[in-house]
This record gives C-alpha cells, sequence and structure tokens, in this order.
C-alpha cells in the first residue's frame, strides 16, 4: 500500500512539473511572468530534427540552437553544424566565411569539397586563430584566408553562399561552439541580406579594412522577406549601439536577453530604466564572463532586483539575444560591451516576428531553466 501511494505521489510531481514549460515556447520563464498577450505562433513551421540539438524551418528561414545537454553532444555529432555543411556541400559558386574561429571538421571537409569541386571559397578569420590545424589544412589546399592583423577582433561568424543566402548567429564554428556551448545560429534565404554580407565581407577581403577603418556601406539596411522587417547592422560600421538602446527604451511589457558578456553601461541602465517602469526583465549571463569582466552589469542587475541569473551550462553560454516584447529579437556576433560597439568586427540584425521570437522565448526557457 506505501509503495502504491508513494508511487502516486511521485507520478503526481512528474505531472506537475510537466505542465509548467509548454513546448511552443510562448509562455513565460519561471518568475517572470509576462503581461499581454501572446503573440500568434503560425502553424507552418516545421521542426527540423537533430540528434544534439533543436531546429525549425520557415518559408524563407532555418533557426538551429545547440542542445549541450544532449547523449550526442559528447560526441561531436547531430549538431546545427550539419545543415551548414549540407547548404556549402549544395553551393554552386560561392562561399564566403567570416569566422572568428574554425576546428568544426564538418565545415572545413564541407569547405575543402566545395574548393575541389571548383566553388570559389574565400575566408577572413582572427589572426589569433589563425595558426590552428584546419585553417592551415584549407589554406595548404589553396583557399585564400585573410586575418584581421589587429588589436580588434574580427568577431563574425558567418557564411554567405551563391549571393542568395546567409548563414549567421552566435556559433563559432568550433567543437565547443557546436556542442558544449549554448549558441544560435539562423540561415536566411535572401539576395539582399546576402548582398549586405557580401559588401560586409568584401570590406574585409577585398579592401583590407577591419574595424574602424570600415565606413557605413551596407546596400539594404532593412530588408523585408516574406513581410517581416529585419534591420542590418555592422560593427563598429553602423554606431549600432544607438539603434540597440532605441529598442530597448520602446520596450513596453517584457526584455528577456541571454548575454554572453555584458558590460555596456548605456544599455544596462535602459535596461533598469524600463523595469522601473514596469517592464519585466529577466535575463542569463554567462558565469565565467561574470566573474572576470570589468563592469559587468550582472551586480547593478541583482542591486536592482531585477531576475537576473548566471547561467548553469559547464560550458559557455555564448547567446547575444535580447527578445523584446516577445515580437522583437536582437541576435548576432554582437556582445553587450562597448568593444563589440567601437573595435570589432561584428554583425547583428533585428527581425521584428512573433513567430521567430517564439523559438527565442523557448531557448530562454531552456537557458532559464539550467541557470543558478
Amino acid at each position: 500500500m506505501k509503495k502504491t501511494l508513494s508511487y502516486i505521489l511521485a507520478l503526481l510531481i512528474l505531472m506537475t512539473a510537466c505542465e509548467s514549460v509548454t513546448p511552443t515556447g510562448t509562455s513565460a520563464p519561471p518568475t517572470a511572468p509576462v503581461t499581454g498577450t501572446a503573440p500568434e505562433v503560425s502553424a507552418t513551421l516545421t521542426e527540423i530534427p537533430l540528434g544534439a540539438g533543436y531546429g525549425v524551418r520557415g518559408a524563407w528561414f532555418e533557426l538551429y540552437f545547440t542542445n549541450p545537454e544532449s547523449p550526442l553532444a559528447s560526441q561531436k555529432t547531430g549538431g546545427p553544424d550539419g545543415p551548414l555543411a549540407t547548404a556549402i556541400d549544395s553551393a554552386r559558386l560561392t562561399v564566403d566565411v567570416a569566422i572568428y574561429s574554425l576546428s568544426l571538421n564538418s565545415i572545413r571537409d564541407a569547405l575543402l569539397r566545395a574548393h575541389d569541386r571548383g566553388v570559389r571559397v574565400r575566408m577572413v578569420m582572427e589572426s589569433d586563430n589563425l595558426d590552428r590545424s584546419d585553417p592551415q589544412k584549407l589554406k595548404d589546399a589553396g583557399i585564400p584566408i585573410l586575418g584581421d592583423r589587429r588589436e580588434g577582433l574580427m568577431h563574425d561568424k558567418f557564411v554567405v553562399i551563391d549571393n542568395s543566402e546567409v548563414w549567421m548567429g552566435s556559433m563559432n564554428f568550433t567543437d565547443s561552439g557546436g556542442y558544449t556551448d549554448n549558441n544560435n545560429l539562423m540561415r536566411i534565404r535572401s539576395v539582399k541580406m546576402a548582398e549586405n554580407y557580401t559588401k560586409e565581407f568584401e570590406e574585409m577581403f577585398v579592401d583590407d579594412k577591419f574595424g574602424p577603418d570600415v565606413i557605413a556601406k551596407t546596400p539594404n539596411p532593412r530588408v523585408t522577406i516574406d513581410g517581416t522587417p529585419i534591420d542590418v547592422y555592422f560593427a563598429p560600421d553602423d554606431h549600432v549601439q544607438a539603434s540597440f538602446l532605441d529598442l530597448v527604451e520602446n520596450a513596453q511589457e517584457s526584455i528577456y536577453f541571454m548575454a554572453f558578456s555584458f558590460t555596456a553601461d548605456s544599455i544596462g541602465d535602459a535596461v533598469r530604466a524600463r523595469a522601473e517602469d514596469g517592464v519585466v526583465v529577466a535575463g542569463v549571463m554567462e558565469d565565467e564572463q561574470v566573474n572576470s569582466n570589468i563592469g559587468t552589469e550582472f551586480d547593478p542587475f541583482k542591486q536592482a532586483g531585477l531576475d537576473v541569473l548566471r547561467d548553469g551550462n559547464p560550458g559557455q553560454m555564448h547567446h547575444k539575444v535580447m527578445i523584446i516584447d516577445r515580437n522583437t529579437v536582437i541576435l548576432g556576433s554582437y556582445n553587450f560591451t562597448n568593444s563589440a560597439e567601437t573595435k570589432n568586427d561584428e554583425n547583428l540584425i533585428v527581425i521584428y516576428s512573433g513567430e521567430i521570437a517564439a523559438q527565442f522565448v523557448a531557448e530562454f526557457q531552456r537557458v532559464y531553466m539550467q541557470a543558478q
């Protein structure tokens, strides 16, 4: 009898836990209730099964998140690098890569195959990472790679394929980036978006201009794809922080963020000001960066009583994401720091879509549930 009662009690606890988070990603994270009406999520999204990650497909995009908790993650297989390698294998004309670091064999081998079949492959990288074995193998095969050769970082993580699609996000093309860190990777099919990223790439690869040497020349600062507006920024060219602040200052209901590094006082001040006005704020920050950063915004957030936590991933919580009112998503390589604003080569996009925002809220919930 006692065993039966214990079993029933355990089952009830399990059922209650399962009801606390819905799989659609539209519900609020724990202790951070959302005000207002949840955005509608289109039924047109299709799940993309990954062994070590999460993926969805829309009419013009694919969106991926890593899953460091997957049993396959330790085997370095089944992650978002697989679809990217497949896309590179489908390239017919050109592949341009701007990447901070490279150690994923899947991406290295796909680039080698593209080069071998006559596709023009070009790369720019952070010079400090050029001596790794995988970039050297690409160079030995005849693929041109240009390092930035400067103090600031070439911190981008993007690929342009056949002048028609862009892969971008927070994920470095490394074993840790794809399998032990929390990251996002997005595929955007758009000629105008590809034109923007090709222009930025060629400023580095062809003109040999990095960091603050570059003049803002983005051909299509706003791209609208199937009715979804996307603003496109490159740092330091576009003075991103001013636009970032404008988005934060206009938040009406909620601000959720996942930040690898958050030291920009102006953004932190703006978030706290919105919280004082009643906007719900919740965030997760990378634990190691909180410990090591000078001027981290974590302490001021906690002092203000905000629901901001240290991440619980033994790897890195590497996202650079802010979700505003569950309808607007800021993402890219751009950390919330002054170095990202003034020194590094970075990219950032702002997507105005409740459908896409819901997917990032779901990822925020996963990261938040692991946080300390």
